[in-house]
């Protein structure tokens, strides 16, 4: 009731200025407050959970944007022709308006993460690495080296391919390699479920509200315009000035598409900002034919962001990191979709409402070897750190250039994120440029890292980008995509038919290996058998509930193509829930099945954690083993393919063969017009213009190379003495002592060690100092015989 009495209060003019215990209000001038009444605000929000200090932001909030409305007033009463004109710059920047409106209340309720809630993110993330070290067979980091180590950080990363495994994933490696957290932005629909949402909150994310989570069926039906795509026309029904406002969204049933609102007519006739954007081409046609005839919509209103925006600048003022998936939301695409303003809104106003902070933008690529498979291989990438200048945010603060800023800022981060992400247009261009990789010289990637062949898929990709048009390449995309198609007939990798090719074997050979194969596949899976019974329930139950997630993801998606995306985290979700509940069920029926039949005076408290304990290592064990023979198994098709004489199989040999010549014939070619380190061309032109630059003729340079030689022949004689066992009776000389004896170098051996010292280039390394020594101790010994 008293709370009451203070909000009707508000349209008072000295809301703030008396302070009762009665009415339970705070001045924002005096925020301190009296001994009393901190006392008494401490005990109220440790009883009501903060609510106290929420009532008294929400009043500030209130009272601050009545003064401002105020204000606005008044200032359009005075002079309406300059409140006309700017007009057009308060629509350009309502993004920073929004971001920065009522800030200095909004930023109160920021709480800061205590030592208790970074003890539970770390034993939380401490928990889930080791439940990724299962799933993921390899997850490795690139460029680690260029996260920031202080100050705050925006990680921004792309693409958003793995709905909620990839922050997580992103987390673990920015905390193992500089120990920094990162507080990730997820949206409020995510932030609100039940295990989702209690893993967030102990992960410090921030909710943020999406507009496509409040859609809802409106009234009548719409209609677009045959003539103009952003003209939508409604049936008598329709109600577009109470349902629809500028900028909100209007959407078609079925997630078919989506467009947002520009400029209402009447209730029956509005305009678009831009066309509808449909999911795929399939639900383009569909929404096509429903807007020819008439179709129900939904509609979501503009949702205002300023509170969020206030938590990530105080977050960031502190020297916070900040996780963003600028894309919007989770996809499968092969590209990445348009980077959303908001990253750039928050780093720009962060700057802007803290002069003294400074933001640093890290680029992050999400690369994933089959994202949504068991055991498969993730690497992320880390690119320079981009660093904002002041300029760009004197342009951010001037409400006329503002969006320039944005834009420029969005640009960057955009170029930088394709920098560390291998984007195709679509999928045939990935597979070929995976393919091409494959069997460039002789499978030369097999033997490389992870990150190493995400470079390499990178610069084919932009070799393919740059030369597509060519014939010849043309020609050779043709030919891959038939081998790809080839081996899809065949049933079998291509790595496979590469192995079986490289060894040319009689069918005696072929049929001892097939029958070791068979061997050693069905000792392995004897070792896995125990461990893969104990966890079918959960493959099972995990590969149902993920598919029933990937089409409801889908059916409400507008961007996902399969929604793929969704796969990996439901496997994870029920793995950890369920596998608890399955092994704890084990050994209560373990346990009671000893003391039942074997021995009755065993302790059930004590026999259930053995038997969970064993439960966990036999599976673990089949994780181990069943990698080894599942590898195994792939192999076997192809052997017996060899053995039966296929000559399909001979003749998709032949045609590998043949194509990774041509595929390295056309890389070699072409590659060292791209990148400058490409091969040894590269090098040798480096050479020969460092050779021009440093020698007038080619004389001088002749004669340089000549003393290089002889130099590196005198180091090699050096370590061949140095090499030989250096005695005097028996005993080997360890130090030197020539300043003992009275008998130094001969002339001729303190010349030979002053130009191997002279001559060498550069600091002569810790290894060329030891033969030194040793031959020096050598010369001290032969003449301390000498002298006797």
């Amino acid at each position: 009731m008293k709370i009451t009495q203070v909000g009707m209060q508000v349209a008072g003019k000295n809301i703030f200025a008396e302070r009762t215990p009665e009415t339970i209000s705070r001045t924002t001038n005096n925020a301190a407050g009296t001994p009393w009444e901190l006392f008494h605000s401490h005990w109220i929000d440790q009883l009501l959970g903060h609510s106290y200090s929420h009532y008294n932001f929400i009043l500030e909030v209130l009272y601050e944007t009545l003064q401002h409305q105020r204000t606005r007033k008044a200032h359009s009463k005075t002079t309406p022709e300059s409140n006309e004109s700017s007009g057009d710059n308060r629509k350009v920047a309502s993004a920073q308006q929004e971001a920065l409106q009522n800030y200095e209340a909004l930023r109160k309720l920021y709480h800061a993460p205590s030592s208790t809630q970074k003890l539970i993110y770390d034993f939380v993330l401490w928990c889930l690495e080791f439940i990724f070290s299962c799933f993921f067979r390899e997850i490795r980091t690139r460029g680690a080296f260029r996260i920031p180590k202080t100050g705050p950080v925006i990680f921004v990363a792309a693409p958003h391919a793995n709905q909620f495994v990839d922050p997580l994933i992103l987390q673990m490696q920015i905390k193992r390699e500089v120990g920094r957290r990162v507080s990730f932005l997820i949206a409020e629909k995510s932030y609100k479920k039940r295990v989702i949402g209690d893993l967030s909150r102990c992960q410090l994310s921030i909710p943020v509200k999406r507009a496509q989570d409040n859609l809802k069926a409106a009234d009548g039906k719409i209609k677009m315009d045959p003539g103009d795509s952003l003209h939508i026309l409604g049936d008598d029904n329709t109600a577009f000035r109470s349902q629809c406002q500028p900028k909100s969204l209007l959407a078609l049933p079925h997630s078919l598409g989506v467009g947002q609102v520009g400029r209402i007519v009447d209730d029956h006739e509005l305009y678009l900002r831009k066309p509808f954007r449909f999911s795929n081409e399939e639900a383009r046609s569909v929404g096509e034919k429903l807007f020819a005839r008439g179709t129900p919509f939904k509609t979501a209103p503009k949702v205002d962001q300023a509170e969020v925006y206030a938590q990530v600048f105080e977050h960031l003022a502190r020297g916070n990191c900040l996780g963003v998936f600028s894309e919007g939301g989770s996809h499968d695409r092969p590209d990445l979709l348009p980077l959303k303003a908001g990253v750039a809104i928050m780093a720009l106003g962060a700057m802007d409402a803290n002069p003294g902070c400074s933001v640093c933008i890290t680029p992050c690529g999400m690369n994933y070897f089959h994202a949504d498979r068991f055991r498969s291989r993730a690497v992320v990438e880390f690119g320079p750190p981009i660093e904002i200048s002041k300029e760009t945010v004197d342009l951010y603060a001037n409400a006329e250039t503002s969006r320039d800023a944005v834009r420029q800022l969005l640009d960057t981060i955009t170029k930088a994120l394709k920098a560390v992400t291998v984007t195709c247009p679509d999928f045939e261009t990935l597979l070929v440029v995976q393919t091409a990789r494959r069997l460039y010289s002789h499978s030369f990637s097999a033997h490389l890292s992870p990150p190493a062949i995400v470079e390499m898929n990178r610069r084919l990709l932009h070799g393919y980008t740059t030369f597509q048009d060519n014939a010849r390449i043309q020609k050779l995309r043709a030919a891959i995509l038939h081998y790809n198609q080839e081996l899809r007939s065949f049933q079998i990798p291509d790595h496979l038919v590469e192995q079986q090719h490289t060894q040319q074997r009689s069918k005696l050979h072929v049929l001892f290996r097939l029958v070791s194969v068979v061997v050693r596949v069905g000792f392995l899976g004897a070792l896995a058998l125990p461990g893969s019974i104990l966890f079918l329930p959960v493959f099972v139950t995990a590969k149902v509930i993920s598919e029933r997630k990937r089409k409801a993801a889908l059916a409400a998606s507008t961007v996902k193509i399969h929604a793929r995306d969704v796969i990996a985290t439901w496997k994870i979700l029920v793995g950890m829930l369920l596998a608890p509940l399955l092994y704890t069920l084990y050994s209560f029926v373990g346990a009671y099945l000893l003391r039942k039949y074997c021995a009755s005076s065993l302790s059930l408290w004590k026999t259930v954690p053995l038997l969970y304990l064993v439960c966990a290592c036999i599976t673990y064990s089949a994780l181990v083993f069943g990698d080894r023979g599942a590898d195994l198994i792939r192999s076997i098709k192809p052997l017996r393919l060899m053995l039966v004489g296929n000559k399909g199989f001979a003749d998709l040999q032949l045609e590998r063969t043949l194509l990774a010549g041509e595929i390295t014939s056309v890389i070699n070619e072409y590659g060292p017009q791209l990148y400058a380190d490409f091969n040894l061309r590269s090098y040798k032109d480096a050479e020969q213009l460092a050779r021009e630059a440093k020698y007038a003729t080619e004389d001088e340079y002749e004669e340089a190379k000549t003393q290089r030689l002889r130099r590196r022949r005198a180091r090699r004689k050096a370590a061949k003495k140095a090499a030989r066992p250096i005695k005097v009776g028996e005993v080997p000389i360890l130090q030197d002592d020539s300043s003992s004896s009275g008998i130094g170098l001969s002339s001729s051996s303190s010349s030979e060690v002053e130009s191997l010292v002279s001559d060498s280039e550069g600091e002569p390394g810790p290894g060329f100092r030891d033969s030194l020594s040793l031959v020096h101790d050598k010369i001290i010994d032969s003449n301390r015989r000498r002298a006797e």
